[in-house]
Order: C-alpha cells, then structure tokens, then sequence
C-alpha cells in the first residue's frame, strides 16, 4: 500500500531528517514544489519526492547541483 503524505507528515519528515524548515502550509500531491528555508537563511523550492528521495535536503548554494553527464 502506497504511504499517503500529509503536510503534518512532510513537516515531521523534514525537521527529523534535515536542517532545513518547510515553509509551504498545504500539500497538493506529488508534482507540487514544496517552499523550504534552509539552514543557511536561504529560501529554496524542491518537491518532495526529490527531498525525500534523492537527498536535496540543502539550497543551491550549500549543495550544488550535480553536473549532468
């Protein structure tokens, strides 16, 4: 069975696995970039999925993107 994500359940995920803070208040599904504010003060937009699953925990500037192959 496929976990469903609410808002409170992405705030729990991001405080307990990241330094950064969910700034975004509603959750609208999968597809929706989220608004985090990072530990730095910089202010950065990643879906979930990308945050939870491929480690985008950080803004552009702490973590660069990686380069395409």
């Amino acid at each position: 069975m496929n976990k469903r994500w609410t808002i409170d359940k992405i705030k729990e995920f991001v405080e307990k696995n990241s330094d950064s803070k969910l700034l975004t208040t509603e959750y609208h599904g999968f597809s929706q970039r989220l608004l985090f504010k990072c530990a730095c003060g910089n202010n950065f937009e990643k879906t979930f999925k990308k945050f939870k699953d491929n480690n985008q925990r950080k803004c552009d500037v702490c973590q660069p993107p990686k380069v395409a192959r």
